[in-house]
């Protein structure tokens, strides 16, 4: 987990949250999905003073289709069929939220998949990574062979874009690096 590799103190609470793509709108679907999450969270959860809730929400962006989780092994087959050898946008919404408010933004990436033979897709689906997924693959797994370059934040591939999250902690006043203690 990204969290876990910057070392920010976290808990995981699943959001019950019902992810939308009906807007054809990609930024504001995954942000829309984002503050939806961190909400549903928190209402589920009150905040303690300097508690904060992050909702993200990762959408897959192929011309001008918004390909979410693909809900079977038929759907992830043709979404990889269609992203083989070319390039698509990876868009994550964020949205933080605290007791004294709110944080909503997106990021954007550029992935090109390698050109993708139908036995390269089969082996692919076999292994299960594709299941709930955005665009139907995890770039930090197995699915690293699906692509050939990244432009861009490749956190945000991933699921958690960077920056992003820097830029939310610090409208909290939380400066990057802030949660670090000496010796951790």
């Amino acid at each position: 987990m990204i969290l876990d590799l910057l070392r920010i103190p976290h808990r995981v609470v699943v959001s019950e949250h019902d992810e939308d793509l009906s807007d054809a709108d990609p930024v504001r679907t995954a942000e829309e999905n984002a503050r939806g999450k961190a909400r549903e969270v928190a209402a589920r959860a009150p905040l303690d003073d300097g508690e904060l809730v992050l909702g993200v929400d990762t959408v897959v962006v192929l011309g001008t289709k918004v390909l979410g989780k693909a809900h079977d092994e038929s759907a992830a087959r043709s979404y990889l069929g269609a992203l083989a050898g070319r390039r698509h946008e990876v868009v994550s919404g964020l949205h933080l939220l605290g007791r004294s408010g709110s944080f909503t933004g997106h990021a954007v990436t550029g992935v090109t998949f390698r050109p993708l033979a139908a036995p390269d897709i089969e082996r692919y689906l076999a292994g299960g990574e594709w299941r709930e997924r955005a665009g139907a693959y995890a770039i930090q797994g197995v699915g690293s062979g699906l692509v050939a370059t990244v432009d861009g934040d490749y956190f945000n591939v991933v699921g958690l874009p960077v920056p992003l999250l820097l830029a939310a902690l610090a409208s909290f006043g939380v400066p990057p690096f802030g949660w670090l203690h000496a010796g951790s």
